[in-house]
């Protein structure tokens, strides 16, 4: 199961709305064994593709040169990225089951490992021997199963993130449209507050004795 690039883009929408929530639901028990089966099984098959890549003997195919560097490339780039990068995704996994954003990085990481491997098994049906096309071609099924069904995890953990979002929005509306209005206290008993005082126009003194006009 490979997601179109219209389902990616949604999914990157969900992660958003998913991270604004406001708690987490505690992993259910069938969501944890669910996780711990297909984390068994992409460690099993991690395990097979690193043990038939390291037994190929690509220096003997019947190709030029340019070829087998290209898959002696790719090999290393396969084996490293199971050896080092997909352990940490699985790990930091382990610790949030749920977390819609980590289920998508190990998908991302399975979607790509399978088109370098695709491209392996192919040079290997091509140019290698009967053995080693039909041990990659077990190990390439493999990984496609685990792609596959982390493509089906991914989408029913958005499916439940985005339920859980939009009935926490609907119980932040109903519980703003059911809130008692504001009321105002007016205390009969209070003071009533004081007038300031009426301001008095100065009264004019009378001219002096020396001011007077003379008669």
């Amino acid at each position: 199961m490979k997601l179109s690039p219209q389902k990616l883009i949604a999914f990157g929408g969900v992660l958003a709305i998913a991270a604004t929530a406001l708690a987490q639901a505690p992993v259910s028990y069938s969501s944890m064994a669910e996780l711990n089966q297909l984390l068994s099984n992409l460690q099993q098959a991690s395990m097979n593709a690193q043990q038939d890549l390291s037994h190929l003997r690509i220096e003997k195919w019947k190709t030029d040169g340019g070829t087998k560097k290209q898959t002696e490339g790719n090999v290393e780039s396969i084996q490293r990225n199971l050896q080092t990068a997909l352990p940490g995704m699985l790990a930091d996994l382990k610790n949030a089951p749920d977390n819609v954003a980590l289920t998508f990085k190990v998908y991302r990481n399975l979607d790509a490992l399978y088109d370098v491997m695709s491209s392996t098994v192919e040079n290997a049906g091509a140019f290698g021997n009967k053995e080693e096309f039909q041990s990659l071609s077990k190990d390439l099924g493999g990984l496609e199963d685990s792609r596959r069904a982390f493509a089906d995890r991914m989408d029913k953990l958005a499916t439940a993130k985005e339920t859980e979002v939009s009935q926490l929005r609907a119980a932040l509306q109903t519980a703003r449209t059911e809130a008692p209005p504001k009321k105002t206290v007016v205390d009969d008993n209070a003071p009533a507050p004081k007038k300031p005082a009426p301001h008095k126009k100065p009264v004019p003194k009378p001219p002096s004795a020396a001011a007077q006009p003379q008669q």
